[in-house]
């Protein structure tokens, strides 16, 4: 799986063009072994290593999960009906499947639009000039085509772009984002840097509002328990990128996983694609314009029982955006 998540993805077929000079030889990082770069976007068929067993690759159900649309502006607003309809919906979510959508977030429309076409017009750029961002083994940020460079079969269909985002306890901004994009792909990309910036330190706020909301779906006394607790969050921003796919039934844009982290905050286009599996089918999550989808992680969940121990005892959309946020709760 991607080390950082996003749950299984169905593509859509579309033509490919072709360029059989596409592929290049790096080296794995696993034991040397040489390792395909793919262009996705130019293979004609699909490789052998992006073939799944057709059990994992099956179309989902066609009933979508009932995955509810929660205001968290209603933490501020000072209705206090509102939040507690919202605080519900969160409970009944986390305690099903983990997964709901927000609006009221205070995302400008311009940003996340801007975001997406980012994002959009790096993918479409040539391989080679993609690859100069190539992902060194070990470490998170940079771009990788397929992960070829970390596994050997069962590819997912897809290029990524992640790049990391620090959060501050004392608030202040750090340019570590912008700095990337310049020290990696150069001055021209600055426009870009400046976009995912100023993107990241919004899902940040956004992050920790839901955090004050999944609080006191739990029942938590002190208000703002755990916002203050990942005030200072590591994150890390990922950009997935499903190209148009000649065979969509034999392959996933992204394979069945859980998310480590604490949370994730996905902005889709309006392809679709996003599935979750629930009671033994996957169900498709349809986008819901202006909203982002939210999923609880493993760490999240680590904090959760800790927290109930403590104080009850005395987891095709061709292009997502992804923000995962983690920390180390327990060192």
């Amino acid at each position: 799986m991607d080390t950082s998540p996003a749950p299984p993805l169905l593509l859509r077929p579309s033509a490919p063009s072709i360029d059989p000079s596409a592929a290049k030889a790096v080296i794995n990082k696993s034991g040397g072994a040489a390792a395909s770069v793919y262009d996705l976007r130019r293979e004609p068929n699909i490789p052998a290593p992006f073939v799944w067993p057709h059990a994992e690759a099956c179309p989902a159900t066609a009933k979508e999960l009932g995955v509810p649309v929660v205001d968290v502006g209603v933490l501020r607003n000072g209705d206090a009906e509102a939040l507690n309809r919202a605080v519900a919906q969160v409970a009944a979510a986390c305690a099903t499947h983990g997964f709901f959508q927000v609006s009221g977030h205070g995302v400008d429309d311009a940003l996340a639009r801007a975001a997406l076409d980012s994002a959009s017009g790096f993918f479409r750029l040539p391989l080679a000039e993609k690859q100069r961002a190539r992902r060194v083994p070990g470490t998170v940020s940079g771009y990788t085509s397929a992960h070829a460079d970390r596994f050997a079969s069962k590819l997912p269909w897809k290029e990524t772009l992640s790049f990391g985002f620090q959060a501050r306890a004392d608030s202040a901004v750090v340019p570590v984002v912008a700095d990337y994009f310049t020290s990696t792909l150069g001055e021209d990309f600055e426009p870009m840097g400046r976009v995912y910036q100023e993107y990241c330190e919004k899902m940040n706020e956004l992050s920790l509002t839901i955090m004050e909301l999944l609080e006191l779906s739990l029942g938590v006394e002190k208000r703002g328990y755990y916002s203050e607790f990942f005030a200072d969050s590591s994150s890390i921003m990922r950009c997935n990128y499903y190209p148009p796919c000649p065979e969509p039934e034999r392959t996933l844009g992204t394979g069945p996983h859980c998310d480590p982290t604490a949370l994730t905050i996905l902005l889709q286009d309006d392809v679709g694609g996003l599935e979750v599996l629930v009671d033994g089918d996957w169900r498709p999550v349809r986008p819901v314009p202006g909203a982002m989808v939210i999923n609880i992680g493993d760490t999240f969940m680590v904090i959760k029982i800790r927290w109930i121990a403590c104080f009850l005892l005395i987891t095709t959309a061709r292009l997502i955006i992804t923000l995962l946020i983690t920390k180390c709760p327990f060192v």
